[in-house]
């Protein structure tokens, strides 16, 4: 069941950041910002006490790296989405912040409108990434991800369908075959990726440029 209000903190050790990013969320009433804090240990001290829905991390800070700080909130709070908000746009990076367990990525030059459309995503359990992020992971990778597993032909097809929340119905209608091979698909995907459920096979799809 997803919450009325979404609980959001906000780490970001630049001010003008912070100040843009509430002004931007003013006007959504389930959007309830419970706290900004500019270093990652702040960050970690407050989660400790409160329940927080969406952790909105920039990856620069002055006394830990974003990215192991997202790894170490999801270790202590797995409850807890973290979105990265940031500068960089390598690929690499965007994939290393979604192996820590991040449930999104935007840039900062991201749009208002991609902000809302991420922390609704994330708070659905959906991987939330921005429109800009979404073509830098659709672009082909120079370096083949370790692990790499080899679809067939229509498990290519089934997957970005079960990315998009289609449910087995939805997509054994849209592809014009039974709900029960939709399963085995389901089943040998998730398999193939390692993955314990549909959330984390989507996350490990998107990693790999497939969704």
């Amino acid at each position: 069941m997803l919450p009325e209000k979404i609980t959001l903190a906000i780490v970001d050790d630049h001010p003008i950041v912070v100040e843009g990013l509430k002004l931007l969320l003013l006007d959504k009433p389930h959007i309830d910002i419970v706290g900004s804090f500019q270093t990652g240990e702040s960050c970690l001290k407050f989660l400790n006490g409160v329940s927080v829905d969406i952790v909105l991390l920039d990856i620069t800070l002055p006394d830990k790296n974003g990215l192991d700080l997202c790894k170490e909130i999801k270790q202590k709070h797995p409850e807890t989405n973290v979105i990265i908000l940031s500068n960089h746009s390598e690929r690499s990076i965007i994939m290393q912040a979604l192996q820590h367990g991040a449930s999104g990525y935007l840039l900062k030059n991201a749009s208002a409108n991609e902000l809302m459309d991420c922390l609704n995503t994330a708070i659905r359990g959906q991987v939330a990434l921005s429109e800009e992020v979404k073509g830098i992971m659709a672009r082909p990778s120079t370096i083949m991800p370790q692990g790499f597993p080899t679809l067939t032909a229509r498990e290519k097809e089934i997957l970005p369908l079960i990315a998009e929340g289609l449910t087995t119905a939805d997509i054994g209608h849209k592809l014009f075959i039974s709900p029960l091979t939709i399963e085995t698909h389901r089943r040998n995907l998730m398999q193939k990726f390692g993955a314990k459920n549909v959330a984390e096979l989507i996350k490990l799809a998107t990693l790999h440029g497939l969704t």
